[in-house]
């Protein structure tokens, strides 16, 4: 069974589960990086914030031998961990005081998104590009935006420098960041205990890990780091979502970095999730971070 053929058979399965209660239907996102996903979107009636859940780690399963019956009934037991309790007002996307308090912005990469650039708000930075979005929604399991594209900014009558302005303010205090060393955030992932010793390598993201790198940017962020490691040190973006800061006396070099950072972005990082191969460096001195 090909994949297409699965998620047609998936997309019968669950529906002969719900019957009439949810809707349910294929459905192809783009995302991150210009990466096209295809799974499955279940609408309850009267909510109008549908989950996708993707498919590809169920094909999987049931290349492995898992029979379509586990499969859809562990779908539907996600979705009803993931599924929105009530509709977001539509209506406030025509109104700029009703949402920028929830206006939040991104980090995405610059070059892997030109297309997705053109039609979005968005400020060059590195070889990044920031991005904004509404921010609906915060749950355990993430969160739910929806994008800022430059229609809304035409219809808001705001730049994109103003946006960059609100989200600097609304993105630190509705998403905190969080700053640990590696072997603390290990041993949270896998409930494992970690040698005591010298630490080299931290990790700086946002509290529920979605989208985290963008903590970069957070107001004297990266400076306080700095006093904290009293030196110089390196940023690795080790994807969308954290990057990993090393302080420079432990660290072999921006080259050797790179090649190790894209290195792990072709082996380890799901494509959607990469955010650059390039290593930045932070300039305590000039307080900022240099490509």
């Amino acid at each position: 069974m090909t994949y297409y053929q699965f998620v047609q058979a998936v997309e019968t399965k669950v529906k002969e589960v719900v019957r009439d209660k949810i809707e349910v239907c294929a459905h192809t996102a783009e995302k991150n990086n210009g990466v096209t996903r295809k799974g499955i979107m279940l609408t309850e009636r009267g909510i109008n914030i549908s989950p996708t859940i993707y498919l590809e780690e169920y094909y999987r399963q049931f290349q492995n031998g898992n029979s379509l019956d586990h499969i859809a009934a562990d779908i539907l037991r996600l979705y009803h961990e993931v599924r929105f309790r009530k509709s977001w007002d539509a209506e406030k996307m025509t109104d700029y005081e009703k949402v920028e308090d929830r206006i939040i912005y991104r980090l995405v990469n610059r070059g892997a998104n030109e297309k997705f650039l053109e039609n979005v708000p968005h400020i060059p930075y590195l070889d990044l590009a920031i991005v904004f979005c509404v921010l609906l929604e915060i749950t355990r399991h993430g969160t739910a935006t929806m994008a800022v594209n430059r229609e809304h900014a035409r219809m808001w009558g705001v730049s994109g420098e103003d946006l960059y302005k609100k989200a600097s303010e609304n993105t630190c205090r509705l998403l905190p960041d969080d700053f640990s060393t590696m072997s603390k955030v290990i041993e949270e992932l896998s409930d494992m205990p970690q040698e005591d010793g010298e630490e080299y390598m931290y990790v700086l993201s946002n509290r529920i890990r979605s989208y985290g790198s963008a903590a970069i940017l957070y107001d004297r962020r990266l400076e306080g780091i700095g006093m904290y490691l009293k030196s110089n040190y390196y940023v690795l973006p080790s994807s969308i979502h954290e990057v990993i800061i090393i302080p420079e006396k432990a660290a072999p070099g921006k080259e050797p970095l790179s090649q190790m950072v894209g290195e792990i972005n072709r082996t380890q990082v799901a494509e959607e999730e990469i955010l650059s191969d390039h290593a930045y460096y932070y300039d305590r001195e000039k307080k900022r971070l240099i490509l």
